[in-house]
């Protein structure tokens, strides 16, 4: 089908049909979530296999997970064979667990139970301001105590993983990174991020700085990838104090987690970091269009800075509200660069 083909069929759908789409999009969601959660799609690793045969294996209700795959196999998950057997299409893939780019940890976390059931809390946060932890869990000091949790802070770190190396590439085509002597990533999970940049810049060191859990996790992967004569991981409580003396402060998708409070607070942890006036503070960030349109990067926008306001606290910024940001916490915003990943490298020096 020509492009202009498949745009006249999306007009000609009716309005009604399209808003009954969108009102039920969490059908599909929830589906995708346990389908996952209950690893649903490693079963078919090598090929197609029988509705009953899997429900076997899962110690599953055989036709309720019939009516379960074939819901996915709509949405492109899955292909229906003949029989009641059923195939991974490539996008399906994709959810297996032991895949090179798997989805499998981002789909348990942004369409699993925690989320989930923040996202309904949306009334009182719309209400009162606040995230629905707030409610469900009023004795947490933030959103992230969860992460205590050894398999969900993995899964957390998996999940943001997942966009990591196709980001590393794209940041590394679009900034140089080799004109500093070291880089520190600031809330870089297992280190994904830090270890492609790295492999992008070979005459670059690294510190990767993260709770101590996480740490003890980029660990081993800075082994696996031969980069520990490079790199350290090093653990801590980034509100406190993060490592000194490097030549920029890269954090990745860790300021729209929190309030601007909460947000200056961890930028001025950083600001007295550095040794030298000539460091950089490199934000790695959505930045909210100035003005809302239906395209792919506009709903990405309002989608996660909705659920920063359901899950976090936080909040997706505009470029003036960065430079807000970093006047506030003592730094001058330089440049906002953007990359082929979606995200911008917003840079800021010391004043």
């Amino acid at each position: 089908m020509s492009t202009s083909q498949s745009t006249s069929a999306a007009v000609s759908i009716p309005p009604q049909m399209l808003l009954y789409q969108m009102g039920t999009g969490h059908y599909l969601s929830r589906a995708l979530g346990l389908a996952t959660k209950l690893c649903i799609p490693d079963c078919f690793r090598n090929g197609a296999r029988h509705y009953k045969e899997v429900a076997a294996e899962l110690g599953a209700h055989p036709p309720s997970l019939n009516r379960i795959i074939r819901l996915l196999a709509s949405a492109g998950i899955f292909n229906e064979e003949a029989g009641g057997a059923f195939s991974l299409t490539a996008l399906g893939d994709l959810l297996r667990s032991d895949v090179p780019g798997s989805m499998c940890a981002a789909v348990l976390l942004f369409a699993g139970e925690a989320i989930q059931a923040s996202w309904a809390e949306l009334e009182y946060c719309v209400k009162t301001g606040q995230p629905a932890f707030r409610k469900l869990s009023p004795d947490a000091k933030n959103a992230f105590d969860a992460l205590r949790d050894p398999w969900v802070a993995a899964n957390f770190d998996e999940a943001m993983a997942a966009f990591s190396t196709q980001t590393a590439v794209a940041l590394v085509a679009a900034y140089e990174f080799s004109k500093f002597r070291k880089l520190a990533d600031i809330g870089g999970g297992n280190g994904a991020l830090l270890i492609g940049i790295l492999q992008g810049s070979p005459e670059l060191k690294g510190i990767l700085f993260d709770q101590p859990s996480s740490a003890e996790r980029a660990k081993k992967r800075i082994i696996e990838a031969g980069l520990e004569g490079r790199c350290e991981a090093v653990g801590g409580d980034f509100f406190k104090n993060v490592p000194r003396g490097a030549g920029a402060y890269l954090l990745k998708h860790i300021i729209h987690d929190w309030s601007d409070e909460d947000a200056i607070a961890i930028l001025k942890t950083c600001h007295r970091a550095m040794d030298s006036t000539n460091a950089k503070l490199l934000l790695v960030e959505g930045v909210y269009p100035a003005r809302i349109d239906q395209s792919l990067e506009s709903r990405g926008a309002a989608f996660n800075d909705v659920n920063m306001l359901v899950s976090t606290g936080g909040r997706q910024r505009s470029e003036a509200e960065f430079r807000a940001l970093y006047q506030a916490a003592g730094f001058r915003l330089t440049n906002v660069v953007s990359t082929a990943a979606r995200v911008c490298i917003i840079e800021g020096e010391p004043v």
